[in-house]
């Protein structure tokens, strides 16, 4: 009994072992139809090419203070640095020491009663600000996320000042006043020369890497600069740039027949890192002695999320494709025509079909009229009845 037993699991587990083989090797023998899309597409890292102009900085021996956010937005003529003063770190001390006497005769907001709607707001602006802060991991952003919430907490005090009839505290807010007044009247500031973002981050490539003439590149010039795919560009305290928000230029060497045939002028799409699908336009386009092609996108969306990198992964959409989608596999043919073979609660059918654009695994395809198999030469005395596909019917794979 016992050898009949191991005989019969034995063969039971042969038989699972090739039905598992038989799913691996085939897991379905049906495709539903759907609605979707196709793509060719091809691997790509790029160079980042911007248009932007170094803030010109002189040396200071008091020192300069950025006055602008990273990505912030400047118009030509904007204060973007201001010079520090002699005597600045002097009148920050003699604030800070007001502000603490200011806080001592105010008292902690948790121990009052008294809240403006001014101050309610001012309490929203600092929560939202603080949260934000919570995920930025850029010291120049931090920073002035750290002034922002200050120039907050200054405005506090003074609506608390104005509303109070204590006479020290109205002096105190005149003394601070006057420093404040002080270091912005004794104070030089730079001013931008373009407009665009201000940016902090400076990698020493935005002399080598410009927009205004592309005849420089070649892939040579573009593999002896040695740059690291993805790596974020570093942020500075010294030195800045103003970059043209509205366009810039990713290049890259690509060696698919795709790229060999595309034409300048023409309008394709990127996927970038983020997997946002943008619009980019070939505007240069030269044959490298390796046999890769140059190929230089101007694109005009996404540009400030670009700015904190100089090389990046993405993906080149070269053509996508909507519609009925089957797998490449359920497609068989009869001479020129193609078809599939439809089953319908196992009546199974052969559906001629038009292949209209095919990628390496899936084609979209769309139904025959009458009138195109008739003038593609069909012969229409085996089509008694003309069937079609649609979306959900089952076909063979």
């Amino acid at each position: 009994m016992k050898v009949v037993v191991i005989g019969v699991c034995i063969v039971i587990s042969i038989y699972l072992l090739v039905l598992m083989i038989n799913i691996i090797k085939k897991p379905t023998s049906n495709f539903v139809v759907e609605e979707g899309k196709i793509y060719k597409e091809e691997p790509a890292e790029g160079y980042i090419i911007r248009e932007e102009n170094p803030i010109d900085i002189p040396n200071s021996s008091n020192g300069i203070v950025a006055i602008r956010s990273e990505g912030e937005k400047v118009a030509r003529g904007e204060s973007i640095y201001r010079y520090c003063i002699e005597n600045e770190e002097e009148i920050n001390n003699n604030i800070s020491n007001i502000d603490k006497q200011i806080q001592e005769l105010i008292g902690n907001d948790e121990d009052e009663e008294y809240y403006s709607a001014d101050i309610k707001i001012i309490n929203t602006q600092i929560a939202s600000k603080l949260d934000t802060l919570y995920e930025v991991d850029d010291l120049q952003k931090i920073s002035q996320g750290k002034t922002e919430i200050g120039n907050y907490l200054t405005k506090k005090v003074k609506i608390r000042a104005e509303d109070s009839d204590n006479e020290e505290l109205k002096s105190l807010l005149k003394q601070r006043e006057s420093y404040e007044k002080q270091l912005k009247d004794d104070s030089t500031y730079i001013e931008a020369e373009d407009s665009g973002v201000i940016s902090y981050r400076v990698d020493g490539l935005e002399t080598k890497l410009t927009a205004n003439d592309l005849s420089y590149l070649n892939e040579s010039y573009l593999n002896d600069l040695k740059l690291e795919t993805g790596k974020l560009i570093a942020s500075t305290t010294d030195s800045g740039k103003i970059v043209n928000n509205f366009k810039c230029n990713i290049a890259c060497l690509l060696d698919s027949e795709e790229a060999k045939n595309c034409e300048v002028g023409k309008t394709i799409k990127l996927r970038l890192q983020d997997s946002n699908e943008v619009a980019a336009k070939i505007i240069k386009k030269d044959e490298q002695s390796s046999g890769k092609q140059l190929i230089v996108f101007e694109v005009t969306n996404s540009v400030v999320d670009l700015i904190k990198y100089r090389k990046i992964s993405f993906d080149v959409i070269w053509w996508s494709y909507s519609g009925l989608k089957i797998p490449n596999s359920a497609i068989k043919y009869e001479g020129d025509f193609a078809y599939v073979i439809r089953n319908r609660a196992g009546l199974k059918e052969k559906i001629l079909v038009k292949v209209l654009k095919t990628n390496n695994k899936y084609s979209i395809v769309e139904n025959y009229t009458y009138n195109e198999l008739k003038e593609a030469g069909y012969d229409m005395s085996s089509l008694s009845n003309k069937k079609t596909i649609s979306v959900y019917d089952q076909i063979e794979n």
